[in-house]
């Protein structure tokens, strides 16, 4: 096995992970969405707050450490915070709906 076979594995295994990690808050994120009829639990916003960062520097050190393309982490990472995006302003809307 060449050294760059072994750096394309390591490619590999490194932007699978993340992608395993992006998927658990994603699902986070669709519970989230689906009990925003139900109850509002800001407890699990910060949860939500605390794995984005959590996954946030585990991209920077996969960047940094040349496991992972910018380009890949920045994708993976702009596509949940998009999804994050659309959660908070649901439940803004949802709290605005409340008040009134």
């Amino acid at each position: 096995m060449t050294s760059s076979d072994l750096q394309e594995q390591l490619n590999i295994k490194a932007i699978n992970l993340l992608q395993e990690d992006a998927n658990k808050i994603e699902k986070l994120i669709e519970v989230q969405m689906e009990n925003l009829a139900t109850r509002y639990c800001p407890l699990y916003e910060e949860v939500l707050d605390t794995q984005m960062y959590g996954f946030s520097r585990e991209v920077d050190f996969a960047v940094r450490a040349g496991l992972v393309p910018e380009f890949t982490g920045k994708q993976v990472l702009s596509k949940l915070e998009r999804n994050l995006a659309v959660l908070y302003e649901a439940l803004n809307k949802k709290a605005e709906e409340r008040e009134m």
